[in-house]
């Protein structure tokens, strides 16, 4: 029979009796085997162990032991997050061997304690920061939509593996719109919960006060369901809250709801033609629902680009200073770049990105008093080719990229952000649209996505490449 499509329809498939989970993972394995030599999906797969945790799912199920709805599912954890089956490399020569060797970060505990099934440790940007590097021993990840095309980063992997068909769902990291922007280009759904909702520890940092850890799937609801399962204080994270996880109601009306829509700074001279025509696509689904659309403007827009970069530089560099000393070769080109530009910041800079920042999230928190979502494009344009992206050397212009994507703003602020499908370019190449919701407000975001995804199709749409997939 032909697999079901997203997490939500696999696990309502398993209780039915339609599918097991030993089905669901062959046939990951099997579509892994058909693609990942040409997607760069995998850094290290779990086969034997996804096998194994795939059967006592079954016997679980078949004895009436239920664990929700993760269990029994094929899931990928990005390659920065520790997990006990296999080593953490961060894509990267730099790394300990032994950091997190046999032990699983927080979030992993959780999904496999819900009986997730953990198909393999998946390819990211070095640190999450650094681009694709041809001199280093790693696989190039790639788009399934077109092979050519960058998948987006640093959870590369999180979302070509699931636009492809490789597993259900899977965790990435976002720091400057690590999930957001792979969801974007790879055409599925990525959520960046509210900055510490979810512990981030177990995880190779990025930028202390920027790294938010969630999900990527097929759909709104999918992330819904994981988000449930990961959220929740740990004492291992000092930045995790105890508080209260309220989840939307699965409806199909957005009656009474106000939808801020932001278009200033998000459609640059140089956009995707499409991006205009599609967001307003985006725009009438939501007011058929019922919501009301009101015009608004993100405050501090500018400053607060400045202050991600300035931090994250500032953070990465607190990490990373002895081993960019000793081992300057050994990271990647663009990586060495990013960390190096830590060392231009002051002490006075970087405190003075955090004052901005509590401003900014002080008047983003009023805004949300007149709005209960806002709404605006994930990036200009679908995702780039490798050949108009590179050098000559193989290195990526990242700053010239991020004119084209519209996810730091919100690392800086901290509120939860997801990122959906709204539509195609000419191409054939998914665009996206955000909905930001005030901080710990998930619930409103994944109404509000939920609903859209109820009278949209566009995250039902699968590459041809990955086409069919039978269990």
């Amino acid at each position: 029979m032909e697999a079901p499509l997203t997490l939500t329809e696999a696990a309502a498939a398993l209780r039915s009796g339609a599918v097991t989970s030993t089905g669901l993972t062959e046939a990951a394995i099997a579509q892994a085997d058909r693609l990942d030599g040409e997607l760069g999906t995998y850094l290290a797969r779990f086969d034997d162990s996804a096998l194994k945790a795939a059967e006592r799912a079954d016997q679980e199920l078949a004895s009436g032991i239920d664990r929700g709805p993760l269990h029994g599912i094929p899931f990928g954890v990005k390659d920065i997050i520790a997990s006990s089956e296999g080593p953490t490399t961060a894509q990267s020569l730099i790394l300990d061997p032994q950091w997190g060797a046999g032990k699983d970060a927080p979030v992993v505990s959780r999904v496999k304690a819900a009986g997730a099934v953990i198909t393999g440790k998946v390819t990211t940007m070095e640190f999450a920061c650094g681009m694709v590097d041809p001199s280093k021993p790693f696989p190039t990840p790639r788009n399934p939509w077109d092979p050519r095309t960058w998948p987006g980063g640093s959870s590369s992997g999180t979302g070509n593996g699931v636009a492809a068909g490789l597993f259900f769902a899977g965790l990435g990291s976002d720091t400057a719109g690590s999930i957001r922007i792979p969801a974007a280009f790879c055409g599925v759904t990525g959520l960046m919960p509210t900055f510490g909702r979810v512990p981030k520890s177990g995880v190779a940092p990025l930028g202390y006060s920027l790294d938010h850890v969630g999900p990527l799937a097929r759909s709104a609801r999918d992330c819904a369901t994981v988000l449930e399962v990961i959220a929740g204080h740990h004492p291992s994270d000092p930045d995790c809250v105890d508080l209260p996880l309220t989840m939307p109601a699965f409806g199909d009306s957005l009656d009474g709801v106000r939808i801020g829509v932001v278009r200033e700074q998000h459609f640059p001279e140089s956009s995707d033609p499409a991006l205009g025509p599609v967001f307003d696509g985006a725009l009438s689904a939501l007011t058929d629902l019922g919501a009301t659309l009101v015009e608004v403007t993100l405050p501090y827009w500018p400053e607060m680009l400045v202050a991600n970069l300035v931090t994250m530089c500032s953070e990465a560099l607190a990490y990373h200073r002895n081993d960019l000393i000793g081992r300057w070769d050994d990271y990647f080109a663009s990586t060495r770049l990013l960390l190096a530009r830590g060392a231009l910041v002051s002490g006075a800079d970087y405190v003075q990105a955090q004052r901005v920042r509590r401003v900014a999230q002080d008047a983003v928190a009023r805004l949300f008093d007149e709005v209960d979502v806002i709404v605006c494009p994930t990036t200009a344009i679908g995702a780039p080719r490798y050949d108009d992206i590179t050098d000559a050397e193989g290195n990526i212009d990242v700053e010239g990229m991020f004119q084209y994507i519209f996810t730091q703003y919100w690392d800086c602020i901290g509120n939860p952000v997801l990122a959906a499908p709204m539509g195609f370019t000419a191409a054939g190449l998914p665009l996206s649209i955000q909905f930001a919701g005030p901080a710990f407000g998930e619930a409103a975001l994944l109404a509000a996505g939920i609903a859209f995804q109820q009278v949209t199709d566009w995250h039902r749409r699968v590459p041809e490449l990955a086409s069919t997939v039978t269990v």
